[in-house]
């Protein structure tokens, strides 16, 4: 099974300008956008590479784990760029701007939880604070691709969010969904995150882009 190649997702070149000026929970906000977008279009791209990934219950719960897996590599970035209390206030921002944004959309799609219960986003951080540590007890890649320069996931780490994406498809598709993540979908969301974080942080002008698109 195959995907489509997928276009880059960015944010406008002026948030990044202005980054330096802005709190990390602030960051975290811009941060938590590419986030969504990169967890949906790899939902995009597995269906069209004809995974059965139904809307409802089973479009959540693959969504649920693609959200945990981004926020996980992101943190990781930003341990490598932030100091310990800048970098608590930018994570535990983006887990809540995300479980916001996903509970939202649970709630309008799926219904809000039962009086009592609890909440789309109460479960979602839940579910945040299990497969965080997890994924914690992987490193990085020994021998990374040429010119990443910040944290990139080891054959465990990617090979976990495989695992834990194979019960939210039909079981006759399952025996694929390892190959496609870890050949196709998870080193494409791997590499615009870091992208995005680099970005994000080190947000100077970027002349050699500037001259490729005006031929000087």
């Amino acid at each position: 099974m195959s995907g489509p190649t997928p276009s880059a997702i960015r944010i406008k070149n002026r948030w990044f300008r202005d980054a330096k000026t802005k709190s990390a929970a602030e960051q975290a906000s811009a941060m938590a956008f590419i986030v969504w977008r990169v967890a949906h279009q790899m939902l995009r791209r597995m269906r069209g590479a004809d995974f059965a990934i139904d809307a409802g219950r089973p479009y959540f719960d693959f969504m649920r784990e693609v959200l945990v897996f981004l926020i996980a590599l992101a943190d990781r970035i930003a341990h490598d760029r932030l100091d310990a209390q800048a970098r608590q206030e930018f994570t535990v921002a983006l887990v809540r701007h995300v479980a916001r944004t996903l509970a939202d959309n649970e709630d309008e799609l799926l219904g809000a939880p039962p009086a009592g219960t609890t909440s789309h986003a109460d479960s979602f951080v839940d579910l945040v604070n299990e497969v965080v540590q997890h994924y914690a007890e992987f490193g990085a890649d020994p021998q990374p691709p040429a010119g990443v320069e910040v944290f990139h996931p080891d054959f465990g780490f990617v090979r976990y969010l495989g695992a834990r994406l194979a019960p939210t498809v039909s079981e006759a598709e399952r025996p694929w969904v390892l190959d496609q993540v870890m050949a196709i979908e998870a080193p494409d969301a791997v590499a615009q995150v870091q992208r995005s974080m680099h970005e994000l942080f080190d947000p100077s002008p970027r002349r050699a882009r500037r001259s490729a698109q005006t031929g000087e």
